[in-house]
């Protein structure tokens, strides 16, 4: 057999070159090569990681990694977005799981040092919960109309997880509307808030209706700040506020959704945009319906959301809270 030539032998022992460190370079550029880390805005053993678990069973399989989560309350969810904006790296890997009706609120009233959308960007939304106001089953309030009447005789005590809530805004344009007075008592949480009305702490609560239901044993839903309650069934046909009144209120719903840094967006475009692909695949996944019911939230609340969606959301948030800015600054915890 003929000598291979220096230039074939080169040649050849380039490919082979190349060959071996063909892995090498895939894995180096694969994403995601490590556990994505994902910061929440509210306590530990809440619906937000209930709901963002049960949607990482099946978003994690899809990038083949695990997610860790970190949990940081306080200010009305503040302390967690700065936490995410300033102590965490903009590569990608880091996520937040968030309530944007609430926490969009939070940052129009306390205009925190971070800026929205140039810091972060909502990218999948999970789910729309409509805000209800609720009280016990066997309180007196057995109608709307009855908490109603009672507050035009003295202030009411209303349970709300923070003062920066769609739900604090329905109560407080409720009552600015007919001329009742209902004092927010904040709780730090949807449990803690259903907690204070289970031990009469509080006279009622108002908070997103998915929790609420999920105790419709003990709970009952009075109304829903929304022109149609979508969950007529699991709430004894609850009506909508506005029906009952004559008002003209907003609807008042809460979106969980992921968020990312900005800059991660422009700096790793192809991390982005496998991050979008398959959080949208999850949702055609029947077996996620199943492990979202799992949490007690009734899966008609499952609405997936993209990017655009969001901010639209976000920014009509921010829209809200200035237009009832007043109300909601001048309640304090009773």
């Amino acid at each position: 057999m003929k000598p291979a030539s220096h230039s074939r032998r080169r040649l050849l022992a380039g490919a082979g070159a190349a060959l071996a460190l063909g892995p090498l370079r895939a894995g180096a550029q694969a994403f995601p090569s490590k556990n994505m880390r994902v910061v929440i805005p509210t306590g530990q053993g809440g619906g937000a990681e209930r709901l963002a678990r049960a949607f990482d069973n099946f978003w994690g399989p899809m990038l083949k990694t695990n997610f860790e989560y970190s949990f940081f309350a306080g200010a009305a969810g503040q302390v967690g977005y700065e936490v995410f904006i300033n102590k965490r790296e903009k590569d990608a890997y880091n996520l937040l799981f968030g309530n944007m009706g609430p926490e969009m609120i939070m940052y129009a009233l306390q205009k925190p040092a971070y800026r929205f959308p140039q810091d972060l960007q909502y990218f999948c939304r999970t789910d729309i919960d409509d805000s209800v106001v609720f009280a016990l089953r066997k309180s007196k309030f057995t109608r709307v109309e009855d908490l109603v009447a009672e507050a035009k005789k003295r202030p009411v005590n209303v349970a709300v997880s923070r003062l920066p809530h769609p739900a604090s805004i329905g109560m407080l344009a409720l009552g600015a509307a007919v001329g009742a007075k209902f004092n927010l008592i904040p709780y730090g949480g949807g449990n803690p808030t259903m907690v204070a009305v289970l031990n009469g702490e509080a006279d009622c609560g108002a908070l997103p209706i998915a929790g609420v239901v999920t105790q419709r044993e003990q709970m009952k839903v009075l109304g829903v700040f929304n022109d149609q309650n979508a969950l007529a069934s699991y709430s004894d046909n609850a009506p909508p506020i506005n029906a009952v009144f004559g008002t003209k209120l907003p609807d008042l719903s809460s979106s969980r959704s992921w968020a990312i840094h900005t800059e991660a967006i422009e700096k790793f475009p192809d991390r982005f945009a496998l991050l979008e692909k398959t959080s949208k695949q999850v949702f055609d996944n029947p077996k996620y319906k199943e492990e979202y019911a799992k949490t007690g939230a009734p899966v008609e609340t499952i609405q997936y959301g993209d990017r655009e969606l969001c901010t639209r959301y976000a920014r009509g948030m921010v829209e809200l809270a200035n237009e009832y800015r007043s109300l909601l600054t001048a309640k304090k915890k009773g």
